[in-house]
């Protein structure tokens, strides 16, 4: 397992520069610092062997001509022990070849002197961004792996997400009736499931019964079951759903969509713990747990019986939508892309800054359920951003590629502006650069904030 930390810093990001020249180094380091960047200078290669490489969130800028070492030989012991580790190489004009065939074997860039300090320090921005997903990515899947099996099912680390878990750990084992609440797609009938495997009903049947797909004619016999003969077309005894789920557990989902005449039978049926069939004038003793779920105010709902609501609501569990727990979005969007690659048999493609920024930016009105569909297609190949508006899309315009880095910062920069209504302190704090850093790319690139102050 990666010892990589679950929580990445800014303050934690480090260049690691290689030269033997001193004059340079202490130019390169000065330079750097000035953009906000912390800088620890190495005059050989020896010592870089004894950092922490795997778990190193920082970039290596290497000198190729030096004495003892060189930087070739350091790149390739580098990217033997994690080839995902940015390593920026420093050439003379003859060295240039032997740079482009560094490239050919896994070196992020290569810089020929003699260069302007922006030139390296866009470089290593870009190289610390790259650095920034890769260990993210590899906390997220830690953190998957080493979840329990109620932490899988309901993934996330917002204080939201985990006082669910936690209710749902403490009444799951009761007998109690459940209301869960929620919006469309927040993973309503997951929670219903969860209560019912983590409870003491788990070897009982889980039935799922979706109210609003039920033709009112056809209620009452799907729900209560019926004799044979009861009416036209009954020819032979049927047990409905509810005695069906004995032992078990009954999910009434979308219960606001129920008929009102059957509101007032399933109100008895809850009460008494017992039914009777279409045809029969025998009670049938019910030993089952109901759990509701709705998207809609059930209080204040005309057309939904108060007594049934209540008698429902002993406990509720209202599930967070996903705009309120943004922070959980790229380990939920991993999660669910894991689940597409083994379904699919299809690799996951790289999740670029652009991606990750629209994935944040979106407001999700259909929740996980429209999070799965988006990890889906992007699994297959058919998704690749929301759009230039949302900073999500890989189209960035066109012109040389200046230009067309120019409108990738842009885009990544405006829509993690708008993810924070505006505020630049954490703004630059996720970004993972300097405050002056961010100031300087907001000037350069024309990028305004609607609200004032930095949020400091």
């Amino acid at each position: 397992m990666d010892d990589t930390s679950s929580a990445l810093r800014p303050q934690d990001r480090v260049v690691h520069l290689v030269d033997d020249d001193a004059d340079l180094r202490h130019a390169l380091k000065q330079s750097l610092e000035l953009e906000g960047l912390s800088v620890t200078c190495h005059t050989g290669a020896e010592d870089i062997a004894d950092l922490p490489l795997r778990s190193l969130y920082g970039v290596i800028v290497s000198d190729i001509r030096m004495p003892g070492m060189d930087g070739l030989t350091l790149m390739r012991r580098i990217l033997g022990i994690d080839p995902t580790l940015p390593v920026v190489l420093i050439t003379g004009h003859g060295d240039v070849q032997m740079a482009v065939e560094a490239m050919r074997a896994g070196a992020y860039d290569f810089i020929e002197k003699p260069f302007a300090a922006n030139r390296l320090f866009s470089v290593v921005e870009r190289a610390l961004e790259k650095r920034r997903l890769v260990l993210e990515n590899r906390s997220l899947r830690n953190a998957l792996e080493g979840s329990n099996d109620l932490s899988s099912r309901l993934v996330g680390r917002n204080p939201a997400i985990q006082r669910l878990r936690a209710q749902i750990s403490a009444v799951a084992d009761t007998d109690a009736d459940v209301l869960i609440t929620g919006e469309t797609g927040t993973g309503k009938e997951v929670v219903a499931r969860a209560l019912h495997d983590f409870g003491s009903r788990s070897k009982g049947n889980f039935v799922a019964i979706n109210c609003a797909a039920l033709p009112a004619d056809i209620f009452e016999s799907e729900l209560f079951g019926h004799e044979a003969g009861a009416f036209t077309g009954a020819q032979k005894l049927r047990i409905g759903k509810l005695e069906h789920a004995n032992g078990g557990t009954v999910f009434l989902d979308e219960i606001e969509s129920m008929p009102i005449d059957m509101q007032a039978k399933l109100l008895r049926a809850i009460e008494g713990r017992s039914i009777e069939r279409l045809g029969s004038n025998r009670q049938v003793a019910l030993d089952v747990r109901f759990v509701a779920a709705t998207k809609t105010d059930l209080i204040n709902n005309p057309s939904f019986r108060t007594d049934l609501y209540y008698r429902l609501n002993v406990i509720t569990l209202e599930i967070p939508v996903l705009r309120e727990r943004r922070d959980d979005i790229p380990l939920l969007f991993f999660h669910l892309a894991r689940e597409a690659r083994a379904r699919y048999r299809r690799e996951i493609p790289d999740v670029t800054p652009q991606i990750e920024a629209g994935l944040l930016a979106h407001d999700w009105p259909g929740n996980v359920r429209e999070l799965r569909n988006v990890a889906d297609r992007f699994v297959l190949g058919m998704w690749s951003g929301f759009g230039s508006d949302q900073g999500a899309g890989l189209e960035t315009g066109t012109g040389n590629l200046s230009e067309r880095m120019d409108a990738f910062e842009r885009a990544v920069i405006t829509a993690e502006i708008k993810r924070n209504g505006g505020a630049l302190k954490p703004t630059y704090e996720s970004l993972g650069i300097s405050r002056k850093g961010l100031y300087e790319k907001m000037r350069r690139l024309g990028v305004s904030s609607d609200t004032e102050g930095d949020g400091s």
